[in-house]
């Protein structure tokens, strides 16, 4: 019998859980049977995924930084695409915060339900907004950037708010392997391979217990959930990440195509929409990325040293979509869960979550892993994150095909800007 893919497990983990919790909360105390018997098993899966979160930033980010070298060693081309990668994951980022704020979907919830919410995730939150609020008032105006350099990594590694210390590590790091001689790093690269082996297939293990996971998780929602306010906002949350995903792709993508690729939107899309079908397939960049460098290559007419480079890089660094999501996701979670965050809590999203996109893993669940270093960052309970579960799956199709085509997009730049540096004429299907 052919084994059931993860992504209709984890779909059949949130209806069943919807329909236990439902069935639950029909009977005198089952409401505490779900929080003494299943809700414990969703905290575990919420673990899991802190657990991984800073192993996974360290090494994907050394990796993929050191990994430059291999190809450019940091060239004027390797620096022009990471400035356009990093520069359409901030417009993301930003178009993200912009549309959650406009929208507040987190607003479709009453107040006595975000009350009654509160209290069922353990009573802590209030607790930890108090306490940051009181930390924000006794801040400079220049500790953020403080707060990036550790003066003790290993005490920064002890915690996932420290992220951003973790970060600025991993970079200075991989940066320093690229300024040494090969035959100095070759043996550190290889223990650095295998960690990140070792770390994506623990996360693959981690996403084997989704199904579990999610299933606690939506029957604690359903089960805690004093009205259906919760859903309500739940579709005003989608509507707003798919509103800034098709924005991102059919906007801004088509924009810099037409001007800085000098190549038609209608005939860019064409070109990369078998890779975009994978990718939502799949959910992950790294599993499309044979075809997405095939599309770009023989479709979009981008010479194969160009897609070498550009377009597994962009499978690690680029991730538009899932910054977008991101930042949604995370200031929706606050919105739910009363806290009113700060202008400098905003724009620690979005440095957050563009640093983060970088060492995030181009698999399924990545995206949430990134969701724990952001709501950690700027001070909010992850165990929000269970709001979210019973959508994410679509979503996170979604906006993996915004990714992939992030990548076919700067592939198509730097081949442009390759061609006026080398004084090659453009090919016919340019503008």
């Amino acid at each position: 019998m052919k084994k059931i893919a993860l992504h209709w497990q984890i779909l059949i983990g949130i209806l069943g859980g919807i329909l236990v919790g439902l069935l639950c909360i029909q009977f005198v105390g089952g409401k505490e049977f779900v929080i003494d018997w299943i809700k414990p098993f969703g905290t575990i899966f919420i673990n899991l995924l802190k657990l991984i979160a800073i192993p996974l930033i360290i090494v994907s980010l050394i990796k993929g930084i050191s990994d430059l070298k291999d190809v450019t060693q940091l060239s004027s081309l390797g620096i022009r695409t990471l400035g356009f990668y990093i520069a359409t994951t901030i417009i993301a980022v930003t178009l993200g915060l912009g549309l959650v704020n406009l929208v507040k979907p987190g607003g479709f919830i009453s107040e006595e339900t975000r009350q009654e919410m509160l209290i069922s995730f353990g009573g802590e939150v209030q607790e930890k907004v108090d306490e940051v609020t009181a930390i924000e008032q006794a801040r400079g105006p220049l500790q953020p950037l403080i707060d990036i350099v550790p003066e003790n990594i290993f005490e920064s590694a002890s915690a996932n708010s420290n992220m951003l210390q973790i970060i600025f590590f991993s970079i200075i790091f991989g940066v320093a392997m690229i300024m040494l001689p090969i035959n100095q790093v070759e043996a550190f690269k290889r223990v650095l391979d295998a960690g990140n082996a070792i770390v994506l297939k623990i996360v693959d293990l981690i996403m084997l217990a989704a199904p579990y996971g999610v299933f606690a998780l939506m029957v604690a929602l359903i089960a805690e959930a004093p009205s259906f306010d919760v859903f309500k906002a739940l579709g005003a949350y989608s509507f707003t990440v798919v509103l800034g995903l098709l924005i991102i792709m059919y906007g801004v993508y088509s924009l810099f195509v037409y001007f800085f690729g000098r190549m038609k939107p209608k005939e860019f899309f064409k070109g990369i929409f078998p890779a975009q079908l994978l990718g939502f397939s799949t959910s992950s960049s790294a599993a499309t990325l044979p075809v997405t460098m095939d599309c770009v290559e023989n479709n979009l007419y981008v010479r194969k040293d160009v897609v070498s480079f550009v377009v597994p890089i962009g499978a690690t660094v680029n991730m538009d979509g899932t910054c977008l999501y991101q930042a949604v996701a995370a200031v929706f979670i606050a919105q739910v869960m009363g806290y009113d965050l700060t202008t400098s809590q905003q724009l620690s999203v979005i440095l957050t979550a563009t640093l983060a996109s970088i060492g995030a893993a181009a698999v399924p669940g990545a995206g949430l892993l990134m969701l724990v270093i952001v709501l950690e960052s700027i001070g909010v309970s992850p165990a929000g994150i269970a709001l979210i579960f019973a959508v994410d799956r679509p979503l996170d199709m979604l906006r993996t095909s915004v990714n992939i085509t992030g990548d076919a997009l700067v592939a198509v730049i730097m081949e442009r800007y390759s061609k006026e540096k080398d004084d090659v004429p453009l090919p016919k299907e340019s503008v």
